[in-house]
């Protein structure tokens, strides 16, 4: 190869080296600044592919997608000066390209330490405004969205950043309160159960005491209808009686003379001490019944 060709090569791949220096590209999931001696003159580019001036601009590219940013669990203190050790986490993404670099100078690790001091301290200031059954249940959702908002408003002009959400994953009782909480609860239980125990025991007397009265009344109103019921057939069997005598008195009078008899000497046994003309023996002695 002659000195000209070899120069001519040389020439080539300096033109290469500086078209491809010269050359960048930002894809959908990137957000970028051009800077030039340190000053930015292009902020928020677009995707696609673009054009500097090699050794006076530079590029600086960012993950313009939705991040997430999981914070060390803190300790907070609620309305009721009760302490909670709270697990949370945000999401956020770059709002301003200009204003995220001349706050943190795309440093990832700078920006997480910022969200996550400003996050602990819209969770304290929002906890400290609300009780352990309030943050826990009653008013999570709406605790989650005003820290969002306020925090957000923090961001967004000073940092360039927009936080999307802000969710708390946990929220438990430190150990030392723990196990005091665990015994309250334990205690509150148990006398709930014994409340309910006696309530039980009273309403079993009132529904035994209920059962006996009702037991009382079935058994008056039975004992009342089988007298009543008594009393209409011993009026029936006199009413019957008193037409059996009329019809023929001696058969009647014969006939109670039997039954008479045999109550009377019912046993081998028995004895009775009469006199012979006794009226008892009135049809033992006299044979004849009258037709």
């Amino acid at each position: 190869m002659s000195a000209k060709q070899t120069i001519l090569v040389a020439i080539l791949g300096v033109l290469v080296l500086v078209l491809y220096s010269s050359l960048f590209i930002i894809d959908e999931r990137e957000r970028a600044i051009k800077l030039r001696f340190g000053q930015i003159v292009q902020d928020d580019i677009k995707p696609g592919l673009y054009f500097k001036v090699p050794l006076l601009d530079n590029v600086k590219i960012f993950d313009g997608r939705v991040l997430t940013l999981d914070t060390p669990p803190a300790r907070f203190l609620t309305v009721g000066k009760k302490f909670v050790e709270v697990d949370s986490f945000l999401k956020w993404r770059i709002k301003s390209t200009k204003a995220y670099y001349k706050a943190t100078a795309g440093d990832r690790w700078q920006t997480s330490n910022i969200l996550t001091n400003l996050v602990n301290d819209g969770l304290r200031a929002e906890f400290a405004n609300r009780s352990l059954n309030e943050v826990i249940s009653g008013e999570r959702d709406q605790l989650m969205d005003a820290i969002t908002l306020i925090l957000n408003n923090q961001v967004s002009t000073q940092y360039g950043i927009e936080v999307l959400d802000v969710r708390v994953k946990g929220i438990d009782l430190p150990d030392e309160l723990s196990k005091n909480v665990y015994r309250r609860m334990s205690t509150e239980r148990e006398r709930e159960a014994r409340e309910t125990r006696s309530e039980g025991r009273e309403l079993a007397e009132g529904i035994s005491a209920d059962a006996d009265r009702q037991k009382t009344i079935i058994e008056a109103q039975a004992f009342k209808k089988a007298e009543t019921t008594r009393g209409q057939g011993d009026a029936e069997a006199t009413s019957i009686y008193a037409k059996a005598f009329t019809q023929d008195p001696e058969f009647y009078a014969f006939t109670r003379s039997l039954n008479a008899y045999e109550e009377t000497f019912g046993n081998k046994g028995d004895l009775i001490l009469l006199e012979p003309n006794s009226e008892f023996f009135k049809y033992l002695k006299n044979t004849t019944v009258k037709n």
